[in-house]
């Protein structure tokens, strides 16, 4: 008998996770991290999970859509935008805010309720996997590589949070690139990467220049990446690209907006790649006229989901245009649904980006294992991983006992712990 697909309980859990003090041009990350755990129960006893940003703003969107989903089959998929697009969003309460997009007021909201939609989405497929003891790839047109790859992400760091907050690991500082390189090392042993991404925008040009450089003598074979969050001028884009442009795969958002994207991608000679200025469908048109980027990378918590990053990458086929994946504070059940939705795309034509090995805490009982810099694609049912309610429960429990200050994530604050006067750069910050 076919069990019943009828979703009959959502629970919502936001959780705090340890994240190190890794430095970006707006400031540090904070000592935790918002998440926000999915969980979709159909009538036939299936449990779906999913996964996406914690902040404040997405639990006001995520709370009226759970209470919404139960009745609904977990197989109404279409359903979720219309739910989400029913939910009101208070845009001077997210104007102002930009996200990692640069988006703003309705744009925002928009992207607000896409964001949530994706770990509704996702538990739901979870569910369906499950209960039809399939794995989400088939449900996505099934897998086209047994493995996907990632890439090391190297960020600029601190050894510790200031005061003593948050997490500890063995790490230490990285802020010179000595430091950067024996990071890189450390990923190339541990966990077998073979291509490699350096966050920018935290120090002068020339300093990230000759971290590249030194990346490039150390790791002669790899490919190379530099994604300085738009904090350069177009000028200062050209400059950099002229220097780096034989040992860079791509050079990321040097500068902000398509048409600055689009004036360096004219002169520079080196591909250039966005999570910034292509988040939505209609960026789309201007971005791929105009030559602006020439790989997209893919966000499905951006994006509203699975389905619709198999839509951006058949769009992207079409158009020429390379496509990878962009990476946030994530945990497990967003890495395992970033690998089954990129197991399903012929045209992956870049290892993905994963902030995962920094995350020393996770709510799966166990954590997904990089070889050789990839992970392979599961074929159990749904996702393939399992939630450890302890786990889960401890997280939750440091969200309950927060006094605010961390469930809204805000770089710049956690940098004034450690130099009052820091103030949100203006970009180009060079």
């Amino acid at each position: 008998m076919t069990a019943d697909l009828t979703v009959t309980d959502v629970r919502l859990t936001p959780v705090l996770v340890s994240d190190p003090p890794l430095l970006n041009t707006q400031g540090v990350h904070q000592p935790y991290a918002a998440r926000l755990i999915v969980e979709v129960v159909t009538a036939g006893g299936t449990t779906g999970f999913g996964e996406t940003y914690g902040d404040t703003k997405y639990l006001d969107v995520a709370r009226p859509l759970a209470e919404a989903l139960p009745g609904r089959q977990v197989t109404d998929l279409n359903g979720l935008f219309t739910l989400a697009g029913s939910v009101k969003i208070d845009a001077a309460r997210v104007e102002g805010t930009a996200d990692a997009g640069g988006q703003r007021g309705v744009q925002t909201a928009d992207k607000l309720r896409l964001s949530v939609v994706s770990a509704f989405e996702v538990a739901c497929l979870d569910a369906l996997g499950k209960a039809r003891e399939l794995p989400v790839h088939a449900l996505l047109g099934h897998k086209v590589r047994d493995r996907v790859e990632y890439s090391a992400y190297l960020f600029y760091r601190w050894a510790r949070h200031p005061g003593g907050r948050g997490g500890t690991d063995d790490w230490g500082a990285a802020r010179d690139p000595a430091g950067i390189v024996a990071q890189a090392r450390r990923f190339a042993r541990d966990h077998g990467f073979r291509s490699f991404k350096l966050k920018g925008g935290v120090y002068e040009p020339a300093e990230e220049i000759a971290a590249v450089r030194a990346l490039a003598e150390a790791l002669p074979d790899a490919p190379l990446r530099l994604d300085p969050n738009g904090a350069w001028s177009v000028p200062t884009s050209l400059d950099v690209a002229e220097q780096l442009r034989d040992v860079l795969e791509y050079l990321e958002d040097p500068t902000t907006g398509t048409s600055g994207m689009a004036r360096v991608a004219s002169r520079s000679g080196i591909p250039l790649a966005t999570n910034m200025c292509v988040t939505t469908f209609p960026e789309i048109p201007e971005a791929f006229a105009t030559g602006a980027v020439q790989v997209v990378l893919s966000d499905h918590h951006y994006w509203g989901g699975l389905l619709r990053t198999r839509e951006l990458a058949a769009v992207c086929r079409t158009f020429g245009v390379g496509v990878s994946m962009h990476s946030n504070t994530h945990l497990g059940i967003s890495l395992a649904a970033m690998t089954h939705v990129a197991a399903t795309v012929p045209n992956l034509d870049h290892a993905c980006d994963s902030h995962y090995p920094w995350q020393s805490e996770d709510v799966l009982s166990r954590r997904l294992t990089f070889r050789e810099g990839c992970l392979d694609v599961s074929d159990a049912p749904g996702l393939g991983v399992e939630v450890d309610r302890e786990k889960l429960a401890v997280l939750h429990r440091r969200w309950l006992e927060d006094d605010g200050t961390m469930r809204d994530r805000d770089d710049a604050a956690a940098m004034r712990r450690a130099d009052p006067g820091w103030v949100t750069p203006a970009v180009p910050r060079w």
